[in-house]
């Protein structure tokens, strides 16, 4: 008798959080998806609660591929932030190749944007198949004195935005939002998230004017 082969291994990804609608991490109407781990730890990261490599927060890739199917439009495009995405390289993969074999489905462009703590110059050395299944993306550590007026979607002025396909040439070259960073508010599970890229001293202004209305804040994100 033949043995039968073996069921691939699901293929799993350290999940931070994922949340739709986004619309202050790229243009239009987005999917945003936050991976769990980061080793690089810049200073004045708002997003210390993604540092841990937990594995406790791994889930399978074919069910965050079935959450973004089952969203409802308009959907323009997913962002992949972190934590470090690339940090987690065969899950990242399994994770765009899902999103591009569904998207060729689809009768509107959905562009996928991927931040990364990495230079450019590192990811295309080390991770240019994955490159390869991005429209955007935007490199560089963040840094805190650097963080200045007028980046758009980037934390700090020595980010990248990088196009990588028509599809991002199209949507990302040139200037993006005018105006002060948009900032979103989102609940879920008791928690209230921030979305968004907030300047230098937002965060500290914005628990400043909560407590003087009676709120205090336990738990934040932008502290370990």
């Amino acid at each position: 008798m033949t043995a039968s082969p073996a069921s691939p291994r699901p293929v799993r990804l350290m999940l931070n959080k994922a949340h739709y609608p986004v619309t202050s991490l790229g243009p239009g109407t987005r999917a945003g998806i936050w991976t769990q781990g980061c080793t690089i730890g810049c200073a004045g990261c708002v997003s210390q609660d993604t540092w841990a490599a937990d594995p406790g927060t791994l889930v399978d890739v074919e069910a965050v591929g079935a959450w973004l199917a089952g969203l409802p439009e308009p959907l323009d495009g997913i962002t992949v932030s972190g934590g470090e995405p690339f940090q987690q390289p065969e899950a990242l993969a399994a994770l765009l190749d899902r999103v591009d074999a569904w998207r060729r489905e689809r009768p509107a462009p959905l562009d996928v944007l991927v931040y990364s703590g990495y230079s450019l110059a590192r990811l295309r050395k080390e991770h240019p198949a994955l490159l390869d299944r991005c429209d955007a993306v935007l490199t560089g550590p963040y840094v805190e004195r650097l963080n200045t007026p007028g980046l758009s979607w980037r934390g700090s002025s020595n980010q990248r935005l990088t196009a990588l396909t028509a599809l991002g040439r199209e949507r990302y070259e040139g200037t993006g939002p005018a105006g002060p960073p948009p900032m979103q508010v989102a609940v879920a599970d008791g928690r209230i998230w921030f979305i968004g890229v907030p300047r230098r001293g937002d965060m500290d202004r914005l628990s400043t004017r909560l407590r003087s209305a009676g709120i205090t804040m336990e738990e934040v994100s932008w502290r370990s």
